[in-house]
């Protein structure tokens, strides 16, 4: 693994700690914070995951559990596996939802973080995509 595929690890994995950890304690009640208003569609698929009564928990858990994880370097392959559909989530979120490039610079960089990230883990991956 070279020093910007680490480098991108661990910035991934701040990014969901702490945004996640925020989040998470959102949803549990602890903790709160204003947001800015946001675009009709925005807001509407907002209000279906906090209406559902248990996603915003689970996604805020998912995430803060798998930016410990590659923090720490424990599961690291797997957390960067686990942790994929919600960085693509976050990016066609940003992309469809919320108008302005401004919207997508955070996005963007965390979509190129993990691709370089598990580009450090292509070894472990690669079975994956063999022919059996």
């Amino acid at each position: 693994m070279t020093r910007l595929q680490f480098s991108a690890r661990i910035v991934l994995g701040l990014i969901y700690f702490i945004f996640g950890g925020m989040g998470l304690g959102m949803a549990l009640g602890i903790w709160h914070m204003p947001f800015p208003p946001l675009p009709p569609a925005a807001d509407a698929f907002m209000k279906g995951i906090m209406g559902s009564g248990y996603f915003l928990t689970l996604l805020k858990i998912t995430e803060t559990s798998c930016g410990f994880l590659l923090l720490s370097g424990i599961a690291a392959p797997l957390a960067l596996v686990i942790i994929a559909p919600v960085t693509l989530n976050i990016i066609c979120f940003h992309l469809f939802l919320t108008p302005g490039l401004s919207n997508l610079i955070l996005p963007a960089a965390m979509g190129i973080a993990q691709v370089l990230a598990m580009s450090g883990y292509w070894n472990k991956y690669r079975p994956l995509f063999s022919k059996n």
